[in-house]
C-alpha cells in the first residue's frame, strides 16, 4: 500500500494513501483549515497540491463544493465551438476527469479506526470498514472518496426497489447499481426457452439472476471477473432467499458447461474508463461485448437463446455503429430471433443541460434475442 508525505508543526509525517480509483497520493501536501478560501484552494489543487484538512468537517464539505463550481466555470472547447457527437462525448469526459483529479486533492485523514479526527465528522467506520477492511494505522484518503464510502454504505443499506424483481437490491460500493430499471423490465418480460438453467453472464449485483429466478428457472450460475461483484451478489442471493438456486462464481464471462438461456448486460460504451470503477460502463474496444458473442454459440444448448441486453447510446455517440454491431453478430455466427426495446426513464434523458442531450433523447436500450445459425 502507498504511503503519503507531508510535514505538520515542522515535524515530518505519514501515513497510508487510500485510493480506490488508483490514484497515487499527491507529492506535495500542505496542511489547511477553516481559514483556507476557495479561490487558494483551487489554485493550489490545480497545481498539483494535495491539501490535508485539519478544520471542520462540514466546512471541508462547503470548500469542496465552491471548488467544484470553479471547476465547472473554467473555460472548455466545448463552450467555444460545436462538436460532433463522439467529440462531445469525449470532450465530456475530459471535463468530468479533470473535476474529478481537482477535487480529489482535498484531503482528509483517518485515525487507527477509520474514524475522522475532525470537528463535526460524522461516524464513518463502518462505511470505512466495508470498503478498506480492518483499519491498519491512520490513513489519508481524498474527500470526495470518502463521502462516497459512506454513500455506498447508505445505499447498501437502504437498498435500490426493482419493481421487475418486487424487491430490493443491495449494491456494495464499486459495483454498478441498478437505478436504471428499464433494462431489468425487458428479462422480467422476455419470453423464456427454457426454465431448468440459465447463466448470467457479468452479474454485477445479481439483480438479473435474481429476475430469472423469481420468473421459475430453477438453476442460476452467476458469474463475475470483480471479487466485489461476486461478494455483493453473493449477499443480494441470501437476502432474497435464493440461496441454493443460485451460483455466484468467479469468471471472465462463461462459466464451464452449456445452458438453454445465457444473459448478458455488458458495458455499453466502447471507451477507455478513467478508473477501475469505470469497468461497469466502459468496454475497451468492446472487449466484453466481443467475448460474450464470440463465445455464445458454443454455451447454449440446441435450441438455446442468448440475451444481449444493450443501450444504443453508444451508437448515438458515434463510437459504434448498428451495421458493426450486426455484423459482430453475424461473425459470431448468431441470428436475431427477436428484439425487445425499451426508451430510458433517467432523469438525464430529459435534461436539455446534460451535455449529451441529444444522444440521451434517442437512447434505446435494447434485449436481443440471439440464436445459433444452423
Amino acid at each position: 500500500m502507498l504511503t503519503i508525505h507531508w510535514t505538520e508543526g515542522g515535524a515530518p509525517r505519514s501515513a497510508l494513501w487510500r485510493s480506490e480509483n488508483g490514484s497515487p497520493p499527491p507529492a506535495r501536501v500542505l496542511v489547511a483549515d477553516d481559514r483556507l478560501t476557495a479561490d487558494a484552494a483551487y489554485r493550489l489543487a490545480r497545481q498539483g497540491v494535495g491539501l490535508l484538512w485539519r478544520g471542520d468537517f462540514h466546512n471541508a464539505r462547503q470548500l469542496m463544493r465552491a471548488m467544484a463550481r470553479r471547476v465547472e466555470r473554467a473555460p472548455s472547447e466545448a463552450a467555444v465551438s460545436p462538436a460532433s457527437p463522439a467529440r462531445a462525448f469525449h470532450l465530456h469526459r475530459q471535463a468530468r476527469s479533470r473535476r474529478a483529479v481537482v477535487l480529489g486533492r482535498l484531503l482528509v485523514p483517518l485515525d487507527h479506526e477509520h474514524a475522522v479526527p475532525l470537528r463535526r465528522a460524522p461516524d464513518v467506520r463502518r462505511a470505512c470498514t466495508q470498503v478498506y477492511g480492518p483499519a491498519r494505522g491512520p490513513s489519508v484518503v481524498s474527500l470526495p472518496e470518502l463521502l462516497g464510502v459512506v454513500g455506498a454504505c447508505e445505499w447498501r443499506g437502504r437498498g435500490v426497489e426493482v419493481p421487475a424483481l418486487g424487491g430490493r437490491i443491495h449494491p456494495h460500493y464499486g459495483v454498478f447499481s441498478p437505478v436504471r430499471g428499464e433494462y431489468a423490465d425487458l428479462v422480467a418480460r422476455a419470453p423464456l426457452p427454457s426454465r431448468s438453467l440459465a447463466f448470467d453472464v457479468g452479474t454485477g449485483t445479481g439483480v438479473l439472476a435474481a429476475i430469472l429466478a423469481r420468473r421459475g428457472v430453477e438453476r442460476l450460475v452467476a458469474t463475475d471477473q470483480d471479487p466485489r461483484a461476486v461478494a455483493c451478489a453473493r449477499d443480494n442471493v441470501e437476502r432474497l432467499g435464493l440461496t441454493g438456486r443460485i451460483d455466484v462464481v468467479r469468471a471472465d464471462l462463461f462459466p464451464p458447461g452449456r445452458a438453454p438461456l445465457v444473459v448478458c448486460n455488458p458495458p455499453w460504451l466502447p471507451a477507455e474508463p478513467c478508473s477501475p470503477f469505470d469497468h461497469a460502463v466502459y468496454d475497451p474496444g468492446g472487449r466484453v461485448l466481443r467475448g460474450f458473442l464470440n463465445g455464445l454459440a458454443e454455451r447454449l444448448e440446441p435450441e438455446g437463446e442468448g440475451w444481449l441486453i444493450l443501450s444504443d447510446l453508444a451508437e448515438h455517440l458515434a463510437l459504434r455503429t448498428r451495421a458493426e454491431l450486426l455484423a459482430a453478430f453475424g461473425s459470431a455466427g448468431l441470428r436475431v430471433a427477436d428484439r425487445l426495446e425499451v426508451r430510458p426513464r433517467h432523469p438525464r434523458a430529459t435534461d436539455p443541460k446534460d451535455p449529451l442531450h441529444a444522444a440521451r433523447a434517442a437512447e434505446v436500450t435494447s434485449l436481443w434475442r440471439l440464436r445459433p445459425v444452423r
